[in-house]
């Protein structure tokens, strides 16, 4: 990962985001480049980092918004005596309007692997909260076992189905499914050309999924579920695995 690379991610995730960058943290939610990538190696500070790509840090705002967000889900994980899956958040925030939006967790959070991991380290370091650090650990654990243990048909047994990126002619088309490992996709629309499956996510929440990526890519939308995505957006979605 070079050093232009980077200063490039960030200059296109702070458009994105409506010109304010990103904190460190969600900026590796959104593009993958990890803090080992840059700090040491080309800066000593994220601060330093978005300066150089033009920008005026807005670490302490982006703190702020994430660590609402961790702790609303940490005191909901308490309150049901274990993680919080997709289905509890979006009725969550449906039933009290001050909870986070089911995207707005899931944009500032990541995948589950990356929420259980980030409302453990948050307990870690607050106190009051080893309740729900043991609720995190049981949730990682189980999440390991899930990715790693597969059933008689080679199928993760949590996933219920898949959100794929199809391409066709010069756009992409991200939509749901809940037929795991189906490759082949009704569109509903006639295609001018064949639609080739590029890459699909298994997840257990596949309306939230397809949500979380079709307004990650909303500035790239061209008509319905179809997007003009460049070669950094391919490769963010083909970089999840499950979600």
């Amino acid at each position: 990962m070079t050093k232009q690379q980077i200063l490039g991610e960030i200059k296109r995730t702070t458009a994105v985001n409506g010109g304010s960058p990103l904190g460190k943290s969600r900026f590796y939610t959104e593009t993958g480049i990890k803090q080992t990538d840059w700090y040491g190696k080309y800066w000593a500070r994220w601060g330093d980092a978005v300066k150089e790509a033009g920008f005026v840090p807005n670490q302490l705002q982006v703190g702020i918004e994430e660590e609402a967000v961790l702790l609303n889900v940490a005191n909901l994980a308490r309150d049901l005596g274990r993680f919080p899956v997709a289905g509890d958040l979006r009725l969550k925030s449906r039933i009290e309007k001050a909870f986070p939006s089911h995207t707005t967790v899931l944009s500032r959070l990541g995948s589950k692997a990356d929420r259980i991991m980030k409302v453990l380290e948050y307990c870690q370091t607050h106190e009051g909260y080893d309740d729900v650090a043991r609720i995190c650990e049981q949730a990682r654990d189980h999440h390991v076992e899930l990715i790693t243990v597969k059933d008689e048909n080679g199928e993760n047994d949590e996933a219920v189905g898949t959100v794929y990126l199809l391409k066709s002619g010069r756009n992409y088309k991200i939509g749901r499914s809940n037929a795991v490992g189906r490759r082949e996709y009704e569109l509903a629309i006639q295609l001018p050309e064949k639609a080739a499956l590029v890459h699909e996510i298994r997840t257990d929440d596949p309306v939230g999924i397809e949500a979380y990526w079709h307004g990650r890519f909303k500035p790239k939308r061209k008509n319905g579920e179809w997007f003009e995505l460049d070669a950094q957006d391919v490769k963010a979605f083909r970089r999840r695995k499950f979600m």
